[in-house]
């Protein structure tokens, strides 16, 4: 790999580029899909791709190419200096600073084969599904249940003399099924997902919580329209946090994009939260030495006791800003919402009466107002016990204000999530219903 990106390097150079940057990924994977015990879908998956960014001054352009022999390299360098010429300059083009570039690092611990063959992969789907399906006689139906496994390989250089490698792996188990007692019909699913395949829960314990969840909403009511407290178990609480992270991240600062717009410094959220990027975790999800432009990564506090600490920026969008980039290009590596003192049950309780929220549907988040409105379904609390399921409903509110307005952050916490965060309970959100 590190042959084919010097390759394409010096051939960006002797074609005309001031400055260069490439990547390569490969990665090899199964994925198997049982649905009432017959296999439905089998897939073995291998990609390779080469992405090449060549600077003529402050011209851009950009190719990409599966072709890793040196005519598909030369094409691929010839397509992306033909579009660099023909763009205009842009003075917040280039690479990031050679002085930001990461140091040599040890290795993360990411990469954890699994050695699951197809017949072996289909058993487990097979096994996940079954015990779903025996959990109660009302489950009439599957939507499947999956096995999946991945290992994948990436690299990436630049003419600052820069080049960092790393191997991974991901795994996964899913199951989903449908339950009906005459035209009351539900469906709901669980999953497992972890860099480490003995880390995954066992087939039958997902399909056993699949079916659980499934049969827990049989009978669902509907609520009128009203006012009260919601909580976001952590599937749900991951995608909370990202409409913040989202908003920090500085393609949406410099388009004005933003609801958190011109609010660095400011008391954002409710004190009792605190976001920190952690991306030197053993074995986690997020876990990078450097971001896709070759700057080191580091710890960093985003949001200190409710208050906003700092944005995500790569170098382009720094530039724009007139800043320095936080080492960000790509993303966010391994956020971290602190946890509190309250497992899943005695966040019910804290909650006392409201809706436990478990499944969202549909996008309706604005980015630059805030506004926030989706589609819900989940189970109403009475007294801190979950009392009867809920659905056809919508959840609204606006985003800053629901960030005032958070009154807990539980301790159950998914570890493999590339977003770590327990149970989010918002002290107050329009519930409406009929």
């Amino acid at each position: 790999m590190q042959s084919r990106l010097d390759m394409a390097l010096s051939r960006a150079r002797a074609g005309g580029a001031s400055a260069a940057e490439a990547s390569l990924s490969a990665s090899r994977g199964l994925n198997v899909n049982v649905r009432q015990g017959a296999v439905e879908s089998l897939e073995f998956q291998q990609d390779r791709d080469l992405g090449l960014t060549v600077y003529i001054g402050q011209r851009k352009g950009h190719a990409t190419t599966g072709d890793w022999s040196d005519a598909g390299i030369e094409q691929a360098v010839a397509a992306a200096l033909a579009i660099a010429g023909a763009t205009g300059e842009d003075p917040c083009n280039g690479l990031a600073d050679a002085s930001l570039m990461a140091p040599p690092a040890a290795d993360l611990d990411l990469d954890h084969p699994w050695d699951v063959d197809a017949d072996a992969a289909v058993d487990l789907a097979r096994n996940c599904e079954a015990a779903a399906l025996a959990v109660d006689a009302r489950i009439t139906g599957s939507e499947g249940a999956g096995v999946s496994s991945h290992r994948g390989i990436s690299a990436y250089a630049n003419t600052h003399g820069f080049f960092a490698a790393r191997r991974g792996t991901r795994h996964s188990l899913s199951c989903a099924v449908i339950a009906s007692v005459g035209d009351d019909m539900q469906r709901d699913y669980w999953y497992s997902n972890s860099r480490v395949p003995a880390e995954l829960m066992a087939p039958d314990a997902v399909g056993t919580k699949a079916g659980q969840r499934t049969v827990a909403r049989l009978g669902a009511r509907k609520l009128a329209t009203r006012r009260a407290r919601v909580l976001l178990p952590p599937e749900l609480a991951r995608g909370f946090w990202g409409h913040y992270i989202g908003a920090m991240s500085g393609g949406a600062l410099y388009r004005k994009a933003s609801f958190l717009l011109d609010r660095l410094g400011s008391e954002v959220f409710s004190p009792l939260v605190s976001l920190r990027q952690a991306p030197h975790l053993l074995r986690a999800s997020g876990s990078a030495y450097h971001d896709s432009e070759g700057v080191a990564t580091r710890d960093r506090t985003l949001v200190e006791r409710g208050r906003l600490e700092g944005w995500l920026l790569g170098s382009y969008s720094a530039r724009k800003l007139g800043l320095q980039t936080t080492g960000n290009a790509g993303g966010v590596f391994n956020l971290i919402a602190e946890p509190g003192t309250l497992d899943f049950d005695g966040m019910l309780r804290e909650m006392g009466e409201g809706l436990l929220v478990t499944e969202m549907l549909g996008h309706g988040v604005n980015g630059v107002t805030g506004d926030y409105s989706r589609g819900a379904a989940g189970f109403w609390v009475e007294n801190g016990e979950i009392a009867y399921p809920v659905d056809e409903l919508t959840v609204a509110g606006n985003l800053l204000d629901m960030a005032k307005q958070i009154i807990a952050v539980g301790n159950d916490v998914d570890v493999h999530a590339n977003t770590r965060s327990g149970s989010v309970l918002i002290d107050g959100m329009t519930v409406a219903g009929h």
